[in-house]
Parts: C-alpha cells; sequence; structure tokens
C-alpha cells in the first residue's frame, strides 16, 4: 500500500507541474515571451563557463507533455513492477531518465545539452539490461555504442565552438555562417538518437526493457531528444543537410513499415511503427516545417505512450507473452483496455479527427505544395499507406480474431492501477490534437486540388485493403514463391546485423588481439617492465663484477668521473 501511495504521489506532482507548464507555455505564445536565464560560473582564459536556461512556450510545452507522459508511466508501474525486489533502483533511473531530458530541453548551451544528452544514453543503457540476461545485455550494449557516435559528433561541436569563445547558440544567432559546421554535426548526431539510418537497429533491440520503460522511452524522452534537438539547434544546416535528412528520413519511414507489416512480436511492431514516426518527423523538418514537426512530436507522445500501455496490459495479462499469433479476440474479455489500443492505433495511422490526424495530415498537404520529386513523394505515401496496413493487421490480430491461446479467455479489464492510468491519455489522444492544432498552429490555408487533397484518404483506404489481406493470409507467406523478399523486408535490410557484427565484434575481437600481442606481448618485453627488467639484470651484473674484483670497481668508477667531467 505505501508503494502505491507513493506512485500517486509521484503522479500528482508531474500532472500539477505538467499542467502549470501547459499554460506557461500557451501564455508565453500569445505574448510572444521568451526568458533567457544565465548564470557565470567561471571564466576560463577568453572563455566563459555558464550555465544557460532558455524558456519560451516550446520547451515550456514540450516539457509538460515530458511530465505528463512520465507521471502517468510512474503511476502504471505501480502495479506493473508490483513485486520487484529492486524498485527503488527502478525508481530512481526513471527520474534520472525524466531530469536528463528537462535538462536537455531547457538549455541551448552545448555543455550542458552533452550533460543531459549523455545521460540519457546511459540511464537508457541501465534500463535496457534492468533484466540482466543475454538478450537485455546485447541490446543494451549496441543501444550505448549507437548513442555513442552522437555523443562523439556533439563533443567535436563543442571544440569547434571554443574558436568562438562561448557554447551557447544563443549568443550567436546573428552570425550563421560561422555555425554551419557545429549544425552539420548536431543533426548528424541527432540521427543517432532518433534512429534513423544507418543507426535504426537499436530502436527494436531497446524492447528487451521493462514496457513502462519502452512507453517512457520510445513515446516522449529518448527517441524524440534527437528530433527536438534538431528544432532548437539546427536551423542554420546547408541545402546538402536538406537534401540528406530527406533520404534518409525517407528510407527509415519505408523501412521501418514494410518491416512491421511481416512483425509478430507486438512490441517490436510498436518500435518500427515509433521509427516510422521519427523518420516522418525529420521528413518535415528537411522541408523546413519546423513548428509541424513540433506538433507531430507533441501528439506521437500522446499516442504512442497509450499504445505501449495497454499492449504492455495485454502482455502483463499473457504473463509476458508477446506473439501477436497467439492473442485475439481482445473486445471479449479487454473491453476498456481493447478500446485504449485501438483508439492509439487509429491515432498513429491518421484517421480522422484524432491526435495524429491533424498534425499527419497537415505534414502529408503541406509536402504536395513544396518543389519535391516525384520519387520522394511517393514514398512518403507508400510509407504513409504501409502505417495504415500494419496498424488495422494489428487491430484484426488483437482484438477482432478468435483465440488460439488456451486459457485467454480467463483475462478481464479490472479496475486496477494499469487500467486507471490509460484514462488521462485515451482523452487527450482523443481530443488533444484538435485542441492543439487551435492554439498554436497558424497554418492559414492549404491550397490544393480535388485529386491531391483526397490523395491522403485514398492511400488509407488502400492501406486498410492491405493491411486486411495481409491479415487473412499471413499464414501463407512462407509457402509462397517470393518468401525470401518477405524474410529481407521483414529484417531491416540487415541493419541488425551490419550493426551488432562488423561495428562490434570486429573492433572488439581487434582490440582483444591488440591486447593480446600488444599490452600482454611485445610491449610488455620492450616496454616499462622490459626496460626494468633489463636495468635491473645489468645492475645485477655490474654489482657482482664489482664485489669481486677491485680493478674492476676502480675502472668503473673511473669511467664514470671522466664521462661526468667531460660532459
Amino acid at each position: 500500500m505505501f508503494v502505491l501511495s507513493m506512485w500517486n504521489l509521484i503522479f500528482l506532482l508531474f500532472f500539477s507541474f505538467s499542467f502549470i507548464l501547459f499554460f506557461s507555455s500557451m501564455l508565453f505564445l500569445n505574448l510572444s515571451y521568451s526568458l533567457y536565464l544565465s548564470w557565470n560560473i567561471f571564466s576560463w582564459g577568453s572563455t566563459d563557463i555558464n550555465m544557460i536556461f532558455l524558456l519560451d512556450w516550446v520547451c515550456l510545452m514540450f516539457l509538460s507533455f515530458v511530465l505528463f507522459i512520465s507521471g502517468s508511466v510512474f503511476y502504471y508501474s505501480g502495479e506493473y513492477m508490483e513485486g520487484e525486489i529492486n524498485l527503488s533502483r527502478f525508481i530512481f533511473l526513471l527520474a534520472g531518465f525524466v531530469g536528463s531530458m528537462g535538462l536537455l530541453i531547457f538549455s541551448p548551451n552545448l555543455i550542458s545539452i552533452l550533460l543531459g544528452w549523455d545521460g540519457l544514453g546511459l540511464v537508457s543503457y541501465c534500463l535496457v539490461i534492468y533484466y540482466q540476461n543475454y538478450k537485455s545485455l546485447n541490446a543494451g550494449t549496441l543501444t550505448v555504442l549507437s548513442n555513442r557516435v552522437g555523443d562523439v559528433l556533439i563533443l567535436l561541436g563543442i571544440v569547434w565552438m571554443i574558436n568562438f569563445g562561448d557554447w551557447s547558440f544563443v549568443a550567436w544567432l546573428g552570425s550563421s555562417n560561422s555555425l554551419i559546421l557545429v549544425s552539420a554535426l548536431i543533426v548528424l548526431a541527432s540521427l543517432t538518437k532518433s534512429a534513423q539510418i544507418p543507426f535504426s537497429a537499436w530502436l527494436p533491440a531497446a524492447m528487451a526493457a521493462p514496457t513502462p520503460v519502452s512507453s517512457l522511452v520510445h513515446s516522449s524522452t529518448l527517441v524524440t531528444a534527437g528530433i527536438y534537438l534538431v528544432i532548437r539547434l539546427g536551423w542554420v544546416y546547408d541545402f546538402w543537410m536538406n537534401e540528406l535528412l530527406m533520404i534518409l528520413s525517407v528510407l527509415t519511414m519505408f523501412m521501418a513499415g514494410l518491416g512491421a507489416c511481416f512483425e509478430f512480436d507486438l512490441k517490436k511492431i510498436i518500435a518500427l511503427s515509433t521509427l516510422s514516426q521519427l523518420g516522418l518527423m525529420m521528413y518535415s523538418l528537411s522541408l523546413g516545417l519546423v513548428k509541424v514537426a513540433l506538433f507531430h512530436l507533441l501528439m506521437h507522445t500522446l499516442f504512442k505512450a497509450l499504445l505501449f500501455m495497454s499492449a504492455g496490459c495485454i502482455i502483463h495479462g499473457f504473463k509476458g507473452w508477446q506473439d501477436i499469433r497467439m492473442m485475439g479476440n481482445m473486445m471479449i474479455s479487454l473491453p476498456f483496455i481493447s478500446s485504449c489500443f485501438v483508439v492509439s492505433n487509429l491515432a498513429l495511422s491518421g484517421m480522422p479527427f484524432l491526435a495524429g490526424f491533424y498534425s499527419k495530415d497537415m505534414i502529408l498537404e503541406l509536402s504536395l505544395m513544396e518543389e519535391l520529386n516525384l520519387l520522394s513523394l511517393f514514398m512518403l505515401f507508400l510509407s504513409t499507406g504501409l502505417t495504415v496496413a500494419y496498424t488495422f493487421r494489428l487491430i484484426y490480430y488483437m482484438v477482432r480474431r478468435d483465440y488460439v491461446m488456451s486459457g485467454s479467455g480467463n483475462l478481464s479489464d479490472g479496475w486496477g492501477v494499469m487500467v486507471k492510468s490509460c484514462i488521462g491519455l485515451v482523452t487527450f489522444s482523443v481530443f488533444f490534437g484538435a485542441l492543439i492544432s487551435w492554439l498554436s498552429m497558424d497554418v492559414n490555408s492549404i491550397i490544393l486540388p480535388k485529386s491531391l487533397k483526397n490523395l491522403t484518404l485514398t492511400v488509407c483506404i488502400l492501406g486498410l485493403i492491405l493491411g486486411f489481406f495481409m491479415s487473412q493470409s499471413s499464414y501463407t507467406f512462407s509457402k509462397m514463391k517470393f518468401s525470401l523478399m518477405i524474410w529481407f523486408s521483414g529484417s531491416m535490410w540487415f541493419l541488425p546485423y551490419l550493426s551488432s557484427q562488423p561495428m562490434t565484434y570486429i573492433p572488439l575481437k581487434l582490440g582483444s588481439e591488440i591486447m593480446k600481442f600488444g599490452d600482454m606481448g611485445w610491449l610488455e618485453y620492450l616496454g616499462g617492465q622490459g626496460i626494468s627488467s633489463y636495468i635491473s639484470n645489468m645492475s645485477l651484473k655490474i654489482q657482482i663484477m664489482s664485489m669481486n674484483s677491485l680493478k674492476v670497481f676502480i675502472l668503473i668508477l673511473w669511467i664514470l668521473v671522466s664521462v661526468f667531467m667531460f660532459f
């Protein structure tokens, strides 16, 4: 009872701060007001070490969503992690995760950004390996090694910023040409946290963490840190960066959508859907639609957290089973959770009048108004259709299909903590899309011909039909002639193998050989230990010679005196 009351206290604290920050962000937005706080810690030569906080409507609104999702996850964890031995460690890790994200959100200074960025990477590693089995340890190693690439790029940006005597981007708003290199490094670093190609393998692997951790990591904190960093600090990157972001984001969307259509692991399907939405946000950033990307980022935090929580309730009811082929008919045994699951999936696919519709439809229609090549638009709408396809395939498997696993008819919603924690999220996933669109979006009009205006709806309908076909015929795919192509499509294009085997095995094997033949071999023989042993042996021989013969001792003494007098 004490644990549940503690979870309730944390949820109320986070929800109160989220409520205050949201209305503060609305006030800052209406007044066009921002607050810049700088604290000079010490000066080092010509460089000032400052702790800087920037408060405007963007960071306040984003942090309000982060706190609300975090409070819901804490409240949800009260029942999901019940009986856990190291519960205090889990609480401290989640609190460290939220604190690192808050430091990253509020600071435009590269030093404190690196502290928050590296804090997210460290805590995410500790959370991914929480269960401490071989699968989680491998996933944690892949996660931390992929994220270290972004850490190195930010460190290079910090080194370059020493030339200007200040690590704050706010102090250099007027000199954008000198910051193109730093902005390029930050954009490339954001590709690692946002899991764009070729750094996509760690995101599905991070599903080895507990479901509350997955809900927090994949909705509002770790994976969105890269997108948020580009929104705040990547404002001066050059034209070639736009082209690079567009190519990588479209390929990421297509690869994730294709992989999710042939996947049967419930949490991995949701992870691939996160990867697809991150690609859509990065695509909108490549078009310069920064505010729309932020809008979709906020909406994504709501329905993705709800999707993970409702999926976690189902997995919890099935005693940890995650294969969707063994599940079905959730609308009978889990009516409320299945309703939350369906609402979050429909919002993910962009169905009308839900949270995802207002942001996703705006990105698609604004991209039709840009001067883009046909291949880029085709891949964008094809990936959108694949999103609808795997969403309705998942809904059919989980909600509509008959039971497969014996004993699954004993499931029931109940009225526990996990069910209550979904209420606020499902309400916001339905209504908040329209509310935020009316409050913060300033897109005046979208002028398109009727054929292009109906293109999004047409793609969604075709995706629905494809998803229904795939859900009916998934068992026969292995018997088809193109089963090898289907296996390749669902394997994320060998990125897990390319990320784990050449990038980790070969350097680690090479390091082991260098240590064996270098540090423990020739360097041991010719280095400090070898030289010390040689000098000791020579000293011992000279000592023996000098003790046995007075003539030899006088000769050596004379030689030494002559040498010193000569020099």
